[in-house]
């Protein structure tokens, strides 16, 4: 057993093939609708007659570094109590969760037309809106994982003001927000540190994905700038769509590049 744990720790045995018993994970999953709202969706056929069909193993046949990984998972999921988990998870949500609703404008009503006896998608924006009030006003919501009040969660929406204004919005949803910001525009200099600063910033990933043909991709901070000062305006001159400018300059800029890396003879490249 020693010789064989030596030969296991060394890699010696790894291009050996081994037989394994593992769980069929193949039986369908089916959910029963339980009440005519999403919140009382939830009991899974799966978990309530899983033992009538019994736990059903199979053999694979795998290298021994893949089966020594599965059993590790294995066993490792045997030491969770996902009831414990469940717990502390509704907990956590209850008491430091937070909502972000994005594109709320969407369901703003034109003009405050909503509920004005107009027809149309105004009505339906207003349903959404109400739909969406009890749960930021504070309401039990059931799910899989048990109960989950959303008293005390925070709740953030976001949404790009053109056509609408948040006025639009029904009053009691509107008291349900009260604390308003309004974003600057970006500028230069926030999309220079755009281009530089994250870790997957957009100047690193053309770097590495021409990295992958060998070829050594790399900016002058004076480059940096010009892509900048492109972005900001035509931003100006059009559509303000902020950050995503910069895709557009950059595909422009690298188009012929990106699409003759493996060709290129001359493996260094700098703009």
């Amino acid at each position: 057993r020693e010789r064989m744990r030596d030969q296991l720790r060394t890699g010696r045995l790894d291009d050996r093939v081994v037989e394994l018993d593992v769980q069929n994970v193949t039986m369908p999953s089916f959910e029963i609708i339980a009440g005519t709202s999403v919140e009382e969706i939830g009991i899974n056929l799966k978990d309530m007659m899983g033992n009538m069909f019994g736990n059903r193993s199979k053999t694979r046949r795998m290298k021994v570094p893949d089966a020594l990984q599965h059993l590790i998972a294995e066993e490792s999921s045997k030491l969770v109590d996902m009831e414990s988990v469940a717990r502390t998870a509704v907990q956590r949500v209850e008491q430091a969760g937070i909502i972000f609703i994005d594109e709320i404008d969407k369901i703003a009503s034109r003009d405050g037309l909503a509920g004005g006896g107009h027809g149309g998608p105004d009505v339906s924006r207003e349903g959404v809106q109400r739909d969406i009030l009890p749960i930021v006003e504070g309401t039990t919501v059931n799910t899989k994982h048990g109960m989950v009040k959303t008293d005390h969660i925070l709740f953030i929406a976001a949404g790009a003001f053109h056509v609408s204004k948040p006025s639009d919005l029904i009053p009691e949803l509107q008291g349900r927000f009260p604390i308003r910001v309004e974003l600057e525009p970006l500028t230069r200099a926030d999309f220079v540190r755009i281009l530089t600063e994250p870790q997957n910033a957009l100047v690193k990933q053309y770097s590495a994905l021409l990295g992958t043909e060998d070829v050594a991709l790399t900016f002058t901070p004076g480059a940096v700038e010009r892509i900048a000062d492109f972005a900001a305006r035509v931003n100006d001159m059009t559509e303000n769509i902020g950050a995503r400018r910069l895709h557009t300059v950059m595909e422009r800029l690298l188009d012929e590049v990106s699409f003759s890396a493996p060709e290129l003879t001359e493996k260094t490249l700098t703009i």
